[in-house]
């Protein structure tokens, strides 16, 4: 794997480990940082792992924009960086791979963007969440788009309007991570969800989290047809093939890939 000056990526087992490694600016997404972020998920993209962990070093996961990026720029700069952070927050969905957020501390503006576009998240107690914009001068108009996705109106309205953290705990209920754990336990409450959303054929786990984005978010019936013919489809895929003759057979599958 390539060498980062903000970040680390390794591989762990049969999957990759991203992490921000910029605590001294609180892992802020700065033009740099999204940049390698951007280089490390097309390069696990293009490899064998099966999922990625997306993690972070320091005492925040991440405090979302470098705002000495924001003050250098003018609205043009800013569109480029914008639009170079959705680049990210898309590519994080296109990947083959399962992505897990594992959050260990503060997640905030941009940095709860991260965390509710990965696919799956898990906190451990110490974590928060908030959209601080709303109390600031400068709204959080770009991160509320995928936490809305994830909580629904009135939540993301309670965080966007005060900007308030939320605890891990309550952003379980609210549906932004899937577990909340004790700190001790993060890693392993990580790497158990991982292995779990990692079984089965890769090729079809990677179509399925396509059509899954794609469809989500659209009117029933355009739902339902996108889903449909990629169902009908991928049917005769050799995946598909196999996790059927297996079954019948009553024998552990064999995948293709």
């Amino acid at each position: 794997m390539a060498a980062y000056e903000h970040l680390t990526v390794a591989a762990h087992g049969g999957c990759a480990r991203v992490t921000l490694n910029h605590p001294e600016r609180r892992n802020a997404l700065s033009r740099g940082m999204l940049q390698e972020l951007h280089k490390a998920f097309t390069e696990v993209a293009d490899s064998p792992a099966t999922g990625v962990v997306l993690a972070a070093q320091g005492p925040v996961f991440c405090s979302g924009h470098d705002f000495a990026d924001v003050l250098a720029a003018d609205s043009d700069g800013i569109r480029e960086l914008l639009e170079l952070c959705t680049g990210v927050m898309q590519l994080i969905h296109c990947v083959p791979q399962v992505v897990v957020a594992r959050v260990h501390a503060l997640a905030t503006a941009a940095g709860c963007q991260l965390v509710a576009t990965c696919d799956l998240a898990v906190a451990g107690q110490s974590a928060g969440f908030a959209l601080p914009g709303g109390r600031g001068g400068w709204f959080c108009h770009t991160p509320a788009v995928p936490v809305a996705r994830s909580i629904g109106r009135k939540r993301l309205m309670e965080m966007a309007l005060t900007g308030d953290v939320i605890d891990a705990r309550t952003a379980v209920d609210w549906g932004l991570v899937n577990r909340a754990v004790p700190d001790e336990e993060l890693d392993t409450a990580v790497e158990e969800l991982l292995l779990r959303a990692t079984r089965g054929s890769p090729a079809s786990k990677a179509l399925g989290k396509r059509a899954l984005y794609a469809q989500l978010d659209r009117p029933e019936s355009d739902a339902y047809e996108i889903a449909g013919e990629v169902m009908a489809a991928s049917s005769q895929s050799p995946a598909a093939r196999e996790g059927i003759a297996s079954f019948f057979g009553k024998r552990a599958p064999e995948w293709p890939e």
